[in-house]
């Protein structure tokens, strides 16, 4: 039995999709049970960029690792892993993914997930994956929340299934999930004020400001410290997230990596109506150059991201 729904789904991706749906509900069984399981939040170590690593990340990578071998997959791209994985010759597809976003949240059961990013496999590795983003063939996120979601876009797009926990089954709740426009929240880590750039700080200025302000409105600000779940907010209800560049050591970039972060939200952002750019040019219009480089991100509401490129002039 399939574990996504595939009515609408391109037949020629549908092995791929299910294989990551038919994962990520086994990933949301284990996020359920908590502390009943395994210590899923405990520290194992560091990933090839120095981040640290959770259980529950290295967990995630496996099962994920194998279930695209088994749907045939080429190449496996992971953000827990230094190089790309080589698993059929014969594949069509190249998968990236961060197998579990926002792992520092697992011990306070707030939302987590997996982002993907499937392309056309190259003959070389990492060819399949350094390449302009516009190239996604699909793209999409699994959010283990109250409701284990899925998001997902081919280009037709952004679409919505939430996995009935009585069928075990992705079925299809939106078929055209649509950002608003304009947008009443922002999204940014406030505490790194001292270290960001002139723009950015006018920006968030401006947003505090509200009605007394130029914009004219107030603004409420939000922070989850989880791309998946600021995310899914914004998609559903509108608003902006920003993670600039900003002048600490290692954060000259921002923090987020092109590859299995920015390029497939900015893939499902855009399809659902909104922008996302580096603070000045379109995501989609880049090219990632290393597998683990990482890219200033702003995206969510049309107005509001234009609004951040004008103040970089």
């Amino acid at each position: 039995m399939p574990a996504i729904d595939p009515a609408r789904l391109p037949a020629d991706l549908l092995p791929v999709i299910d294989a990551l749906c038919a994962t990520g509900a086994a990933v949301s069984r284990i996020v359920a049970r908590g502390p009943l399981g395994q210590a899923l939040g405990a520290g194992v170590g560091e990933n090839s960029d120095g981040d640290q690593q959770k259980a529950l990340d290295v967990l995630a990578d496996e099962m994920f690792e194998a279930a695209l071998r088994q749907a045939g997959v080429k190449y496996y791209a992971s953000e827990e892993q230094e190089e790309v994985l080589s698993l059929n010759a014969s594949g069509r597809y190249a998968v990236a993914a961060d197998p579990l976003d926002g792992s520092s949240n697992i011990d306070v059961n707030v939302t987590i997930g997996t982002i993907f990013s499937v392309f056309e496999a190259k003959e070389g590795a990492n060819e399949s994956f350094l390449r302009p983003a516009s190239e996604q063939v699909a793209a999409g996120y699994i959010a283990y929340g109250p409701q284990c979601l899925l998001a997902l876009t081919w280009g037709e797009g952004t679409l919505l299934y939430v996995l009935d926990p009585e069928t075990g089954v992705f079925a299809l709740a939106d078929e055209k999930m649509a950002l608003p426009k304009a947008a009443k929240e922002f999204s940014i880590n406030s505490s790194n004020r001292r270290h960001w750039t002139a723009p950015v700080r006018a920006y968030v200025e401006e947003n505090e400001a509200g009605k007394t302000g130029g914009k004219g409105k107030d603004m409420n600000f939000r922070w989850v410290g989880s791309l998946v779940a600021e995310t899914h907010r914004i998609l559903t209800r509108g608003g902006t997230f920003l993670y600039p560049s900003d002048a600490r050591p290692g954060y000259e970039n921002g923090r987020l990596r092109m590859v299995y972060e920015v390029a497939p939200m900015a893939f499902l952002v855009e399809q659902a109506g909104g922008l996302a750019t580096d603070g000045v040019t379109p995501i989609l219009s880049l090219t990632a150059e290393q597998l683990h480089e990482r890219r200033p991100f702003v995206f969510g509401s049309a107005e509001e991201v234009e609004r951040i490129t004008a103040l970089h002039g």
